[in-house]
């Protein structure tokens, strides 16, 4: 059940790895929500510069399958090949898909957007009571890695967000300093 905004507000999302992340994860009925909740972000006039792949248990296992064959052929083989781990360890992952459309916004701002549904997917997971990884990593832009996504000329990941339960404490990352990150002008 979905908690309330005053109780899921004052918790950010913290730093942890989707290989922490197990069953169970959302119900069918809760991914719609949170899909839902995620895509309540400013649009640009109704551009909506994104879309969503929801990656099952099956899709992400034969993808890194396929990434495991590409990543021997690039320069740093077993690094590439470790990271994979993490597209296969949570129960789900919702592929956030940077689509700019060319029109009078510009893109820069319509990739804003797509990072902006990347945080509100985070935050809707937790509001579920789901712990969540966004990342990115060298699939996220090889462009023959991307086409196993389905991603097409002029689209990019905006992240990968990996959703399940949390199995170990997440780590709480050094935060900036806010007085040197803040200016007040009167």
């Amino acid at each position: 059940a979905l908690r309330s905004c005053a109780r899921a507000t004052p918790t950010t999302p913290a730093a942890l790895s989707p290989e922490a992340l197990t069953a169970p994860g959302p119900t069918e009925a809760e991914l719609d929500q949170i899909l839902t909740l995620g895509a309540r972000t400013p649009d640009h006039g109704k551009l909506f510069p994104w879309r969503f792949v929801v990656l099952g248990p099956l899709s992400r296992a034969r993808i890194a399958e396929q990434l495991a064959v590409l990543a021997e052929t690039r320069d740093k083989p077993a690094k590439d090949q470790a990271v994979l781990a993490k597209l296969t360890a949570a129960p789900l992952t919702i592929l956030v898909v940077s689509t700019p459309v060319p029109a009078a916004k510009p893109v820069w701002e319509q990739q804003l957007s797509a990072g902006a549904v990347c945080m509100n997917l985070e935050h809707a997971a937790g509001a579920f009571g789901y712990s969540s990884s966004w990342i990115t990593d060298w699939y996220s832009y090889d462009p023959q890695a991307v086409a196993l996504f389905g991603l097409t000329e002029g689209e990019a990941v905006a992240g990968f967000i990996h959703i399940g339960t949390l199995t170990e404490p997440a780590l709480e990352r050094p935060r900036p300093d806010m007085a040197a990150r803040v200016t007040r002008l009167p």
